[in-house]
């Protein structure tokens, strides 16, 4: 059985995510043209803790699916391919210092620490343009993104949406948040 200090579903929660995951799979192929599911399972299978965050991802309605594959690393590349920001990772700040900040009406977490916790990355700016290739994705909601440390330094953070046929990049504070804006992760495994 899984404990809270130990990041490992059961052999029922492997099994039952599993299933949901090959069935997105196969439902989605011109997201991963040229991957074959049984590779795919068969790396999941020998990696209990990626196994976990991918879990975490579904359950906070982030849709995860595979979208590409890194030669060099020998890794699949898993984002978060919900139509819109995932609904339970909406409603944060963009990081920990930005949450640290905010004295009254406190969001209760920021998107770089509950991705840490769930044990995923955020998109970057280059990768949110990477996933809109393979589909229309937050066309009415948005997505933070991993912010650049200059624009960091600055107070600002980033995030992207998908309006009028075209991706917009803007930026806001990062102790900000917003019902409609969540955060799009992505897992190497």
């Amino acid at each position: 059985m899984a404990t809270k200090n130990k990041k490992e579903l059961t052999a029922k929660q492997s099994e039952e995510l599993l299933v949901i995951l090959k069935t997105r799979f196969e439902k989605n192929m011109n997201r991963h043209k040229g991957i074959e599911w049984n590779a795919v399972q068969a790396k999941l299978k020998t990696n209990a803790e990626k196994l976990w965050s991918l879990n975490e991802m579904e359950k906070t309605d982030g849709e995860p699916d595979v979208v590409s594959y890194d030669k060099k690393s020998g890794e699949y590349i898993f984002y978060d391919c919900v139509a819109e920001s995932p609904k339970g990772r909406r409603s944060l700040c963009y990081d920990n210092e930005a949450l640290d900040s905010r004295k009254e009406n406190k969001p209760k977490n920021s998107a770089m620490g509950m991705a840490a916790e769930m044990g995923i990355e955020l998109l970057t700016e280059e990768q949110y343009r990477e996933l809109q290739q393979v589909g229309n994705f937050d066309t009415k909601t948005s997505s933070w993104l991993n912010t650049p440390a200059d624009i960091r330094k600055l107070g600002g953070a980033i995030f992207g949406d998908y309006r009028f046929g075209r991706i917009f990049v803007y930026h806001n504070g990062a102790e900000s948040y917003y019902a409609g804006r969540a955060f799009r992760g992505l897992l190497r495994v």
